[in-house]
């Protein structure tokens, strides 16, 4: 489904990224570690079409990014580090806004059986009164609202209770079950190894190659 080819990133005279390459299949979680700066963040907002790299291509069942951008956006659903959400509105709310902006229309109906799968279900309680791990459900399901073929999420279980973390996991791996392409980074290796197919190290440093070697 997803082919990336040497992709190389740089700002200025610094490079990011240099000469990556990834091909990935349907229903497969793919991690992606590495030491801070080594560009895992780039790579997803580049996979995410949020970012252009320098040099390189990215393929979705083989349409490129270059001729293909608007439409295969469309496939695509991505969670960045920072919680994005309209802190003043209610859960449901949120999920209505973003429904409005999504190229697919979802009913009230919908809306509420995506946030009762990742265990949302507090409909009428503001964002602001949210705990983290809560606000970090709702930003996936938000994503999802499009129903994506792949989903990017970048540290999505970030700073949150061992509860949340274990529930989108185990939703994790249903949605990978019925056919979506999951990436995403994390720092928790124990998280790495539990929930995802294989792992990619990002960067030049050692030490994630010597973890994994000694699993």
């Amino acid at each position: 489904m997803l082919r990336v080819e040497g992709l190389y990133k740089s700002y200025g005279k610094e490079a990011v990224l240099e000469d990556f390459s990834l091909q990935a299949d349907r229903g497969e979680i793919i991690g992606l570690v590495g030491e801070n700066g080594a560009g895992k963040s780039t790579l997803l907002k580049i996979i995410a079409t949020l970012n252009r790299p320098t040099s390189g291509e990215v393929y979705i069942d083989e349409q490129s990014y270059g001729k293909h951008y608007k439409k295969l956006r469309r496939k695509i659903g991505y969670v960045p580090q920072e919680v994005e959400l309209w802190e003043a509105l209610t859960v449901m709310e949120n999920m209505k806004f973003f429904e409005e902006l999504s190229p697919e229309n979802r009913s009230a109906s919908e809306l509420k059986a995506l946030l009762s799968e990742l265990h949302l279900e507090k409909y009428n309680t503001k964002v602001s009164r949210l705990s983290g791990g809560m606000k970090r459900k709702l930003n996936l399901a938000i994503s999802l609202i499009h129903e994506p073929e792949l989903l990017l999420l970048d540290e999505p279980t970030a700073g949150i209770d061992l509860k949340s973390r274990i529930e989108i996991g185990k939703f994790l791996k249903s949605l990978s079950g019925k056919g979506t392409l999951i990436i995403y980074t994390s720092h928790d290796m124990t998280e790495i190894k539990e929930l995802c197919d294989r792992t990619i190290i990002i960067g030049k440093d050692p030490f994630y190659k010597n973890i994994l070697a000694a699993d």
